[in-house]
């Protein structure tokens, strides 16, 4: 049995964080990481961003085996047995720990057929998969228009390829951008080159030789006619579900992710819990929230790794995440949900200009479209109690 003072679960940018919270807090004491992924953590949005546009692969390794860090990579943890302070491996192996974070993330979230066929777009082994079909392939299908859908639409276009985007909703990003914006998007892809097949459900991938088939059919009428559209390869990115089956396991608390207190604790004092996976409490929003960004968990990592080595400082951080989209891009803050009252405030309309995202009389949100370093300003103004005079936004991140 290997014995850690600290042990991390799991190896993405949370991991990252949280080795480089606690060495900034304990230099010596023994850290251990299991991860499913057969790489040490690294940088998570080049895969859908600067890759794509000619960055270094190289330049996304954190390096944290520097630290003094045990790895154990390509190993799944398969149960946490509190009462021991113990985990055990897919292998066999156990684990003995005394302060352990469960960094998990999610799972993506998965169609009920293709199989194989589909990459559900999530990590370094999914990008080098869809890098390689790409310098073979031509035609590529995206299924999904939100986040990672949108941003691989676009990688994928402006590097040569002919895509066809396929998502129920009516527009693009239509969960987070206001209904103008979405459908500004949806033409603004296909000026691009983008195919954007808008409110259409995916119901079948098969196999035709070296191509591929989808079955089409309205998202809005489940008796309709389906379509069949030939393509090369599928890519899909509809969202994940939170990793919560070890807290799960262990009677730790969950409820849309492992909650934990504002010191990032599952419910067990020397459980923690953070990134993708956490469901945390926010006193800007009053509200419980989990966010699969990389601000949350890179900062959300540290705290915890400061907090698992002595420290107790409370994570009230807001977290803001950001997109590029072909020559399009934002920084988003707070709660950013289309089904809010929106109050845009443009420059130029749908090219630059900021987008207020309203309730109860206050700010909940703020989209910061081709706006820059206006975030730490939009997490203020969301801090606010209100009422918000909504005359007074006008201009308010735009001298």
């Amino acid at each position: 049995m290997t014995d850690y003072q600290y042990l991390i679960i799991g190896g993405g940018m949370t991991a990252h964080g949280a080795i480089r919270g606690i060495r900034s807090e304990d230099p010596t004491g023994s850290i251990g990481l299991i991860s499913s992924e057969s790489h040490p953590p690294y940088k998570r949005p080049p895969l859908s961003k600067g890759l794509w546009q000619g960055k270094s692969i190289e330049k996304i390794w954190y390096k944290d085996e520097e630290l003094n860090v045990s790895m154990h990579l390509g190993r799944t943890v398969q149960k946490l047995m509190l009462e021991n302070k113990q985990v055990i491996d897919d292998e066999g192996n156990l684990y003995h720990f005394d302060k352990l974070l469960l960094a998990t993330g999610g799972a993506p979230v998965r169609l009920p057929f293709g199989g194989e066929d589909i990459i559900y777009f999530r990590d370094l082994d999914d990008y080098q998969k869809l890098r390689s079909l790409s310098e073979e392939k031509q035609h590529f299908a995206v299924i999904g228009g939100g986040f990672i859908g949108s941003e691989i639409a676009a990688a994928l276009a402006m590097n040569g390829k002919q895509v066809t985007m396929l998502f129920p909703e009516e527009g693009i990003g239509a969960r987070l951008f206001p209904p103008d914006l979405s459908q500004f998007l949806n033409n603004y892809y296909q000026e691009k080159g983008v195919e954007v097949l808008s409110e259409k459900l995916v119901t079948g991938v098969a196999r035709q030789g070296e191509r591929l088939s989808l079955n089409v059919r309205s998202a809005a009428d489940e008796g309709s006619k389906e379509e069949i559209v030939g393509i090369d390869a599928v890519v899909a990115g509809i969202g994940i579900w939170p990793n919560v089956h070890l807290a799960e396991q262990a009677g730790l608390s969950v409820d849309d992710g492992i909650a934990v207190d504002e010191l990032l604790r599952s419910g067990n004092p020397d459980i923690y819990a953070a990134g993708d996976v956490s469901n945390f409490y926010n006193p800007s929003l009053n509200a419980r929230i989990r966010l699969e960004h990389e601000d949350n968990a890179l900062t959300m990592g540290k705290y915890a790794g400061r907090n698992m080595a002595g420290k107790e400082d409370f994570y009230h951080h807001l977290p803001y995440f950001y997109s590029d989209l072909f020559d399009l891009g934002y920084e988003a803050v707070g709660l950013t949900d289309s089904r809010l009252e929106t109050v845009a405030d443009w420059v130029e309309p749908y090219k630059k200009g900021v987008v207020y995202y309203m309730q109860d009389g206050r700010v909940r949100g703020v989209l910061l479209w081709n706006v820059w370093e206006r975030v730490d300003a939009a997490r203020d103004l969301i801090a606010q109690p209100g009422p918000i005079d909504i005359k007074g936004l006008k201009g308010k991140f735009l001298s």
